[in-house]
């Protein structure tokens, strides 16, 4: 690394529950006019490296970076390892808030994840940047202020430290440094929805699940190279045989939420909105996006674990025709990426959120809520807090916990304003009477950690996908990862 010399609150629409009408009836917009004059405007995001330079840092050098950038601003920055790679290497997040150590409580947790691949670097330089952008740019840019000031962001810049250690500057395709030390991708060793995953776990991949697993994240991007476009779930498919030949799109049920956070990323990128092919036998993309198994499908990915999981809306974000490309266009990457990276984080401030708490008025922790028609749920914080992030619309949520009856509630989304929505379970109601043994408490049938889209479609294909056909069918599909991701 060189180092040279050297809000606005969240506009809210709040409905209050009682019965369908009052909760209409209490409805409370905001007009254009006092919108225009609370939101602040991003004003034109120029290239502004400040100390930092448009060079590759090694692991040391980042690690340098990203203590001094927490020593010199430690009202905005909290540094934190969540584990190490196979060969001792940590794996810094940087937080990045105007309350970097203690979670705001009704404001939510976002993260970015880069080089993944070890070859892929182009993303780990960008966060670099971004958070050099971010901690300089807080007295006087407005909308970054509001970001920081209504938003937790965790920026991992490299999940492969090993794997960038032996990859080459100027290499533009092929898989040295791609795997961890292992030889393992990282990006095919998460837990699968749709086929079972007998790759054994690495460290780096079981320090993100534990990471996610304790912060209740609402959005994430994930930074890669070879290509240039916007990838969503689902990246895998139940056609998994010979699935690198099969490749069709498969659909979750927030397509249009993945559908539009893609697009907020591709269409305020320099380019790659455009949708025109890197190579000439790569494929283009229609305005820059692309369902993930429609264009390869892959299983043990890092984006649907993080949704079906835990229902964090992650994509996939091809930033670099490139995979390693030279130094010297590391500037050009960056003025083609500040605007998106900053305004997608902005995109957890859409939708539904609010709080569930029982009738004493206290926060109930891993309430389950599942918005009706979309079988992928999430859970409360301990603070009860929840967030979704949806489209203008009429939705209706099931809410429900250990213990209390469970409850419909219906809301409205409008375009730009988060709604917020506070609901209040009631204790489980006694019923004298029932079963054999006398009196006895009605108890809603316990929800699993988390809604999953019906039963693993693998826990009946599984027998039919092993053998010879699947190892060359995995052979093939990591032939064609090496090529374009």
């Amino acid at each position: 690394m060189i180092l040279r010399n050297t809000i606005v609150g969240q506009v809210i629409l709040i409905l209050l529950y009682g019965c369908h009408d009052a909760y209409l009836s209490s409805a409370k917009t905001v007009n254009s006019d006092q919108l225009s004059m609370a939101l602040p405007e991003p004003r034109a995001y120029l290239p502004d490296a400040q100390n930092l330079d448009f060079v590759y840092h090694d692991h040391e050098e980042l690690t340098r970076f990203l203590r001094a950038t927490s020593a010199r601003y430690p009202n905005l920055t909290a540094l934190y390892s969540i584990g190490k790679s196979i060969q001792g290497r940590d794996l810094w997040v940087m937080v990045v808030s105007s309350s970097p150590y203690e979670h705001m409580v009704g404001k939510p947790d976002v993260k970015y994840v880069g080089n993944i691949h070890g070859n892929e670097p182009v993303g780990r330089e960008m966060l670099l940047h971004l958070i050099q952008y971010f901690v300089s740019s807080y007295n006087t840019d407005q909308y970054v202020k509001w970001l920081l000031d209504n938003t937790r962001i965790h920026i991992l810049p490299t999940m492969n430290p090993d794997g960038y250690a032996v990859s080459k500057e100027g290499t533009c395709d092929g898989g040295q440094g791609r795997y961890n030390a292992r030889g393992f991708d990282l990006n095919r060793n998460f837990p699968d929805y749709f086929k079972q995953n007998n790759k054994r776990g690495q460290p780096e991949t079981d320090a993100v699940k534990d990471w996610i697993s304790k912060i209740q994240f609402v959005l994430s991007g994930s930074l890669h190279g070879g290509a240039l476009v916007a990838s969503y779930p689902y990246d895998n498919t139940p056609n998994s045989m010979f699935q690198t030949y099969s490749a069709a799109p498969s659909l979750t049920p927030d397509d249009d939420v993945f559908k539009h956070l893609s697009l907020v990323y591709a269409r305020n990128h320099a380019k790659m909105s455009r949708g025109v092919a890197c190579k000439s036998a790569t494929p283009a993309f229609e305005n820059g996006i692309t369902n993930g198994a429609a264009w390869y499908p892959l299983t043990g990915g890092m984006q649907d674990y993080n949704y079906v999981w835990y229902g964090c809306m992650e994509i996939t974000l091809e930033i670099s025709c490139c995979k390693f490309p030279p130094a010297y266009e590391l500037k050009k990457y960056w003025e083609d990426n500040q605007l998106s990276l900053i305004k997608f984080l902005a995109e957890a401030h859409r939708g539904v959120q609010g709080f569930v708490f029982d009738p004493a008025g206290m926060p109930i922790e891993r309430a389950s809520i599942k918005i009706k028609g979309r079988d992928v749920g999430f859970q409360t914080t301990k603070y009860g807090e929840f967030w979704r992030i949806l489209l203008p619309g009429y939705y209706k949520a099931e809410v429900f916990a250990e213990g209390y009856a469970p409850r419909e509630v219906e809301f409205v989304i409008v375009e730009q304003h988060p709604t917020l929505l506070n609901v209040t379970l009631q204790a489980s109601k006694r019923i004298e009477g029932v079963g054999a043994g006398g009196p006895s408490f009605y108890r809603p049938m316990q929800a699993p950690q988390h809604y999953r889209p019906g039963a693993p479609p693998y826990a009946t294909a599984a027998s039919n996908d092993n053998g010879i056909l699947s190892t060359i069918s995995n052979g093939l599909n990591s032939l064609y990862s090496n090529i374009f991701g």
